[in-house]
């Protein structure tokens, strides 16, 4: 099941940044009172009483802006485009950039201040986030000391989100009673409307690698926008398709830009949703341009696919682009294993959305990937294989202790995942680890998935 999205928002030097890094455990997003400081979307993995969720801090909303702006109206705003990129992009689309923001999670954190009073900021992100529909939680920040700020708190019921929450992200005040009302809102667990049955796939990479042509090409329409232009695809799109009896979700989403080259605050929410089809999706196509090989930003999408535990498929698009010999596709592919050395799990194919080269045998792979995410290896069969690598490869030994391993059995799929009972964890070797994984795949197969593998001490 995905994770559902809480993302925290309010305008500028609220606090959002505090919060996040509170909730998610450490200090991974930027700190400072300067407005704005906060130029990219960070995320992070958060729990809170047995719900797990996908944290997103965001920069400050703007608002005032707006008033800065020639649109008569927010929509009029919101609809306002630049002939040219300037450097006040990120103003003339806070409107729009608000609405990706809402869009994206399933449950808001509205970050005010409680030193700042009700500002015309707060109300003005206020009426966008009634219209949304969404779980709303008003947290109201900088209540250092509960005596004397906490009826302060109370003028935000104005806002008319609901009650409002006072906390201290500072001094770690109030965080239980916020986190509380979050899980409390966060959706039931239907799959948020998902085909039941279908195989989800999400479709991911840098910007103008051919994703939105790839789900044409497969669909047999232009059912998504294909521009050139880098960054078209703002937002995460579902296209359905029957293909041989089996039912298939496309998730089309925005490419991922390094940080750097993000601009557009409308493109960063996007990576958002992008990183939210990630988690939504069974199996990840990861999509590389022939021509500019594995770049930094490619293995860093790559990273988070086999964070995830997702069944992963690396597409190389415009391979009828590229000038070859009998060697070229060998070279590549090198340069895959070399470049991707963390994910040697998944298959490669390459193709040209373009001209349809190889994209029907794409199902085929997907197919493979998605049942062997969803293999379990009885205890019998696991332990003999186990047997059997212990006798190639004996376990470590460390200052004259030796790791022994009394049985495996798997717990989990999607991504199959395996206990071993041992003696000791910490005699459990990362090198000696991963030849038990490459032992299990020998065995077993678990092409396109990653595998985990979890050592639990028991005493003899």
């Amino acid at each position: 099941m995905p994770k559902p999205v809480v993302a925290v928002v309010g305008r500028p030097n609220v606090g959002k940044s505090t919060l996040f890094n509170r909730i998610a455990g450490a200090r991974v997003s930027i700190v400072e009172d300067t407005p704005g400081v906060t130029r990219d979307r960070i995320y992070a993995d958060a729990e809170w009483s047995g719900h797990n969720f996908l944290l997103v801090d965001t920069g400050g909303l703007a608002p005032k802006e707006f008033a800065g702006s020639k649109a008569n109206s927010p929509k009029e705003f919101a609809g306002s485009r630049a002939n040219s990129l300037s450097d006040d992009m990120i103003k003339r689309h806070i409107y729009a950039q608000a609405e990706l923001a809402i869009g994206a999670a399933d449950v808001i954190v509205f970050v005010v201040s409680v030193k700042d009073g009700v500002t015309d900021d707060d109300e003005y992100v206020a009426s966008l986030l009634r219209r949304a529909r969404k779980p709303v939680i008003l947290a109201v920040n900088k209540v250092d000391d509960f005596a004397k700020y906490a009826m302060d708190a109370y003028e935000f019921f104005a806002l008319g989100l609901g009650d409002p929450v006072p906390i201290s992200a500072g001094q770690r005040l109030g965080l239980g009673d916020l986190l509380d009302k979050v899980v409390e809102s966060l959706p039931g667990g239907d799959g948020g409307g998902e085909v039941s049955g279908a195989v989800k796939v999400a479709v991911v990479g840098k910007p103008n690698t051919g994703k939105s042509s790839l789900i044409n090409r497969v669909l047999g329409e232009d059912r998504v926008i294909v521009s050139p232009t880098p960054g078209t695809t703002r937002d995460a799109i579902d296209s359905r398709h029957v293909r041989g009896g089996r039912e298939y979700v496309f998730i089309d989403t925005a490419g991922m830009r390094r940080k750097s080259k993000i601009r557009e605050n409308i493109e960063r929410y996007s990576v958002i949703r992008s990183v939210a089809a990630i988690e939504r999706a069974d199996v990840c196509v990861l999509m590389l341009d022939a021509a500019e090989g594995v770049t930094e930003q490619d293995t860093k999408v790559a990273g988070m696919i086999h964070e995830s535990g997702k069944g992963a498929v690396i597409a190389v698009n415009k391979w009828d682009a590229i000038e070859k010999d009998g060697r070229t596709m060998k070279l590549f592919e090198k340069r895959l294993e070399t470049d991707l050395i963390f994910m040697p799990y998944a298959p490669r194919t390459f193709i040209s959305a373009l001209t349809g080269q190889r994209v029907g045998g794409l199902f085929q792979i997907i197919d493979t990937v998605y049942e062997n995410s969803l293999k379990r290896v009885s205890t019998g069969a696991l332990n003999e294989a186990l047997l059997e690598a212990t006798a190639v490869a004996e376990p470590p030994q460390d200052k004259g202790r030796a790791l022994r391993i009394y049985y495996m059995t798997q717990v989990s799929v999607a991504p199959p995942t395996f206990v071993m009972f041992v003696n000791d964890p910490e005699l459990l070797h990362f090198s000696y680890k991963r030849f038990l994984e490459n032992r299990l795949r020998m065995a077993f197969g678990f092409d396109g998935t990653p595998i985990r593998l979890i050592a639990r001490e028991r005493k003899e």
